[in-house]
């Protein structure tokens, strides 16, 4: 205890430093003790270990996925062929990645942020097992769509069919193998590649309507044309036989080589009129026949005789 007396000698200003003082050491003294709760740990340390381990987990579930992926690359990007069955495959691929990590990762327990790092984890696992699939889905599209076109023009040369028929059946053909590329549930759609199918089928058809146009008036032009050759003929046949009189329907003509000579005689009657021509050609052949032929008179060998008659 503290004598009043000794307090009432103590001046009123010293007597508040003093009081000041102390409170400022009992504040300090507070402030340095350290209050340690046991088994405390920092917020947040938990949900950034769960994180890693699911992680962890999905990465080996992506590598046991992209294994299965690669070898459909190699069948539809570097073989060039159509896979059967494709979005079957492809379901299947992706609902092993996710039952797979369903079952190795760690239960994320009553913890709500644990539960929403799980499904966000669930969500990128389906994202990056999609995302690789769906870009060898728009390729086998395309693959589907050249052999759609190739037999549509097949289709269009035949006969009997018509180009109506023949897009009807290449649209239905390409549809089929899209939808058996089309992975089930997904948000995977053909509509855009169909339509281009169809708007290319198009052109083709009307390319071969011009081709046909084309080809239909240049038969008539050349029908045209040969009506006014046999019109122009027939008006000669008529002036013939108006200045000549009527022709006979006798074509004769007849050739003579006279014997060792090079005189060839020929004759001939056409239309009512007679020819003759003497010319002069040299026998290649006389001296494979000896000095005096075969004959020594009119035979085969210097004879010729061509008849035609006109009706």
């Amino acid at each position: 205890s503290i004598d009043s007396s000794l307090l009432s000698n103590i001046p009123y200003t010293t007597m508040a430093r003093f009081f000041g003082l102390a409170l400022l050491l009992i504040a300090g003294a507070e402030s340095t003790t350290v209050q340690r709760a046991p088994f405390c740990i920092p917020r947040g340390g938990a949900g950034d270990g769960y994180a890693a381990q699911l992680e962890g987990v999905k990465s080996s579930v992506m590598d046991k996925a992209t294994a299965a992926i690669e070898e459909l690359r190699k069948s539809i990007v570097e073989e060039a062929s159509v896979v059967e069955g494709f979005g079957a495959q492809a379901d299947t691929i992706c609902n092993q990645a996710l039952e797979e990590f369903a079952t190795k990762a760690p239960d994320a327990g009553d913890d709500a942020v644990d539960a929403s790092t799980y499904d966000k984890k669930l969500e990128e696992l389906e994202a990056s097992v999609d995302a690789p699939l769906q870009v060898l889905y728009l390729r086998q599209l395309a693959l589907l769509r050249e052999q759609a076109l190739q037999q549509f023009r097949a289709a269009s040369k035949t006969s009997g069919t018509s180009e109506y028929e023949a897009m009807l059946a290449t649209d239905g053909q390409f549809s089929q193998g899209a939808e058996d590329a089309t992975r089930e549930g997904s948000d995977w759609d053909y509509s855009s590649e169909r339509s281009y199918l169809q708007s290319v089928m198009n052109n083709i058809a009307e390319s071969g309507k011009k081709a046909t146009e084309v080809t239909m008036k240049s038969a008539q032009q050349q029908q045209t044309a040969m009506q006014f050759l046999q019109s122009q003929q027939q008006m000669i046949q008529q002036l013939q036989q108006q200045l000549y009189g009527q022709s006979s329907p006798w074509n004769l003509g007849v050739a003579y080589r006279i014997p060792d000579t090079n005189f060839n005689l020929q004759g001939s009657y056409q239309q009512g009129r007679g020819n003759l021509q003497l010319s002069c050609v040299p026998d290649e052949y006389a001296p494979m026949l000896g000095p005096n032929g075969f004959t020594n008179g009119v035979g085969p060998g210097n004879l010729g005789l061509s008849l035609n008659l006109s009706v």
